[in-house]
């Protein structure tokens, strides 16, 4: 009897030992890449209050942003919490958007303009050797709030670490 109760107390604590290692393994993804190289300048902020027909909330603010990223730089893992309108001014910069269990890479150039979704994950890398400049508008804001939201890595993206 005495035997049995070494053997199963084995067992259970080996289990508990290997369930511990698979979640250490698979929080390894959740660490964060930090911006690097990537200034936001605010230009303005107003809160909005008219009755328009676009669908933002009144009382929220808009805010726009002036973004130079440095060679090889990055905004870091993030989402927006209204979305964002984003113009390249010039260069080009690279999106690496966490969907579901996949990845999906756009490279964006000098002069066009693409939307991000409102609490979409993804993170901005310059991978060229010159300087990018983005104008970005943010809807729907949180008056005073954060126009950004830092997130882990998702781990669904191979992204160049420089």
């Amino acid at each position: 009897m005495k035997r049995l109760w070494k053997r199963s107390t084995r067992l259970a604590v080996m289990t508990l030992g290997f369930a511990g290692l698979i979640v250490a393994v698979n929080a390894v993804p959740g660490t964060a890449i930090s911006p690097s190289g990537f200034t936001a300048t605010p230009l303005a902020r107003g809160t909005y209050m008219s009755d328009g027909t676009l669908p933002i909330k009144q009382g929220l603010d808009i805010v726009v942003v002036l973004n130079t990223v440095d060679s090889h730089g990055s905004s870091g893992w993030h989402s927006h919490p209204g979305g964002a309108i984003v113009v390249v001014q010039s260069g080009e910069i690279t999106t690496y958007q966490s969907v579901g269990n996949h990845c999906v890479i756009t490279i964006h150039k000098a002069h066009e303009a693409f939307i991000e979704r409102p609490g979409q994950p993804l993170i901005a890398v310059n991978n060229t050797l010159s300087q990018t400049i983005i104008y970005a508008t943010f809807p729907s804001v949180p008056v005073g709030g954060s126009t950004k939201t830092d997130l882990p890595d998702p781990g669904t993206c191979d992204v160049p670490k420089y």
